[in-house]
């Protein structure tokens, strides 16, 4: 409840009186004003809003009970006081009817109107409370879509509830599958047009050529198919919310049509002159950088600021820490539900192996993860093996990245120095895709000589692998980037480095790509995706190589015959 004292509002148009009842009510610390009219009453019921309205019913312009139908039909909230002689009882109990709080007969002393005012005034500030309430609830019931506890998430909350009761447009940014359009719903529900439609439109799964007609309708026979009329989505969504999904796939000569819509907020159908009103806040979204779409001229600049009023980031999963196992168990009691199964949760090795993968795909990729795993597999428990391989390769990350310490539920095992368990097999931390694993028997190291392209293949100057164990590097391994550190004159090409420590880091890691991103801090898929791109080259380079000993050899007869 506010500090500032109760608003009253006095409608009585026998000057006398009027300034009686004030000076009566001025004694309780109220904000006491006066009306001597209908017509001054109804001005500054628009103005002030006030708490409690003392109103009679017999006015020169017009009658009281007009004013309190006025004041229903315009959502205003107070509670009202009739005030009436002997003679209108009836008019009493009409307003009483009509939502009136109490009636007072004249004459009345002071003590009688200042007693029904304060009962005005306590049912009015239950009656804000109870308001309130309801609306944390539907705040509440709205958020409730989205699943996230992690801080990036409650940033996002703290911005809907800021944004939902605004006009104003909004622009949902984020990559495919992170849950814009619930974002963009949920705004709706905490809106004041949360009784209207909600309406969406993906532009990116529309033909540009029936857009517009999606967007604003159009009517029969205004292109070949149309058959009948078409309302639009614009004119569907009128008195709510219309969600543009990918809105930086629209074409530029709608986008224009786009704009016009927002200035004018009328809509013309296609094959239609007429111009048709349409009351509608837009919500839109994109995964791509609308700043990099207008620079490259593929999006207005007018409409970009038109639309991009109010801006929210909504954060990929990986940046969402301990939201991933909230939402899983959420998937899981749906999908088990939905397929029959008796899945209730997961187990501490499967929870591990959904919080350390990097889910490029986001939520919706972790929807098609434990749908797919509820339908494939049986029991009450959801294990590590019933995830697909990549993920379930994971679970390492969450190892490594505590130190090498035991995973929750697990006991400790002996490690390593720096946290590396240098004893298990290299099965257990996941195999390097396409065979890759450096060769510990070798003579001839992966590691990529100075100034030269990385090569898988070549042997490396400067860094060799040995039996016994030396003092530089790890399992023997003379690191060529220490000595090239030492030597101040010499720059290393930055990717001759990356190749370096991630070579070095999945060594150290006994091969494990899982475990040496976690030591590394960088996703699995970062280390597969460079490995993958260093083994193409390295193809091209060995092609080029045997190209280059192949003509000398061919060569050669006709050098022994001149000989």
């Amino acid at each position: 409840m506010s500090d500032r004292p109760a608003e009253i509002l006095i409608v009585e148009d026998t000057f006398t009186l009027l300034e009686t009842y004030k000076a009566y009510l001025r004694q309780e610390n109220l904000s006491v004003r006066g009306a001597e009219t209908g017509q001054q009453a109804l001005e500054q019921i628009e103005q002030l809003a006030p708490d409690v309205l003392v109103l009679d019913v017999n006015l020169p312009d017009m009658h009281g009970i007009d004013i309190l139908k006025s004041i229903r039909a315009n959502g205003i909230s107070c509670e009202v006081i009739v005030i009436t002689g002997q003679a209108s009882v009836n008019l009493a109990v009409e307003a009483m009817r009509e939502g009136a709080f109490d009636f007072i007969m004249k004459p009345f002393n002071a003590e009688r109107i200042r007693t029904t005012v304060r009962n005005a005034l306590e049912r009015h500030n239950l009656s804000r409370q109870g308001d309130d309430l309801a609306g944390d609830t539907r705040q509440e019931a709205a958020l409730e879509m989205i699943t996230g506890q992690s801080s990036a998430m409650q940033a996002v909350f703290k911005m809907l509830r800021a944004v939902g009761p605004s006009t104003a447009s909004v622009f949902i940014r984020g990559e495919s599958g992170t849950g814009k359009e619930l974002c963009a719903e949920a705004i709706h529900k905490l809106s004041r047009r949360s009784e209207g439609p909600f309406v969406v439109l993906n532009c990116a799964a529309i033909p540009k050529d029936l857009l517009e007609s999606e967007i604003f309708g159009h009517v029969k026979g205004a292109f070949t198919g149309a058959t009948s009329d078409r309302k639009g989505a614009a004119l569907t969504a009128d008195k709510g919310t219309l969600f543009l999904d990918e809105v930086c796939e629209m074409d530029l000569s709608l986008q224009s049509k786009l704009l016009r819509f927002l200035q004018e907020k009328k809509v013309q159908r296609v094959g239609e002159d007429r111009l048709r009103d349409a009351d509608v806040r837009i919500v839109c979204a994109t995964n791509r950088d609308p700043i990099a779409e207008v620079a490259a001229g593929r999006f207005r600049e007018d409409l970009y600021y038109r639309l991009h009023v109010v801006p929210i980031d909504m954060p990929p999963l990986r940046q969402r820490e301990g939201d991933v196992v909230l939402i899983a168990r959420q998937l899981l009691q749906k999908y088990a539900k939905e397929e029959g199964k008796p899945f209730t949760g997961f187990s501490v090795e499967a929870q591990n192996a959904l919080a350390a993968y990097d889910w490029p795909g986001n939520v919706r990729q972790l929807q098609n993860v434990v749908r797919s795993a509820v339908v494939l597999n049986q029991g009450e428990v959801m294990e590590r093996f019933m995830l697909p391989p990549e993920i379930a390769e994971a679970q390492q990350l969450s190892r490594s990245a505590t130190g090498g310490g035991p995973l929750q539920g697990q006991t400790s095992g002996q490690g390593d120095q720096e946290g590396l368990d240098t004893t298990e097999d290299r099965s257990a931390g996941g195999t390097p895709p396409h065979g890759y694993r450096p060769d510990r028997g070798s003579s001839a190291s992966h590691t990529p000589p100075f100034g030269e392209a990385p090569a898988y293949g070549r042997a490396a100057a400067g860094g060799t692998w040995s039996s016994a164990s030396q003092s530089r590097g790890h399992h023997g391994l003379v690191l060529p980037f220490q000595s090239a550190l030492a030597d101040e004159s010499r720059i290393l090409p930055l990717e001759t480095v990356i190749r370096l420590t991630i070579e070095h880091a999945i060594d150290r890691c006994n091969g494990s790509i899982p475990r040496a991103a976690a030591a590394l801090e960088v996703s699995p898929s970062t280390i597969y995706r460079r490995i993958q791109a260093w083994e193409l080259e390295d193809r091209i380079a060995a092609q080029a190589n045997e190209e280059d000993h192949t003509e000398p050899d061919q060569n050669k007869p006709d050098a022994a015959k001149n000989g």
